[in-house]
């Protein structure tokens, strides 16, 4: 599990419109915050 201040693994994900992004990406634009959450309409 990551703790929270550690830097996320390299990962890619697929968004909305099924194309693919990865982290990189986005580091390269400047600072990113990473939110996860449950999944919508689950408990916790």
């Amino acid at each position: 599990m990551i703790q929270e201040g550690e830097r996320a693994p390299a990962f890619e994900a697929e968004i909305q419109d099924g194309s693919k992004v990865a982290l990189g990406d986005w580091l390269s634009q400047g600072p990113l915050v990473l939110y996860f959450y449950p999944k919508d309409f689950t408990p916790g």
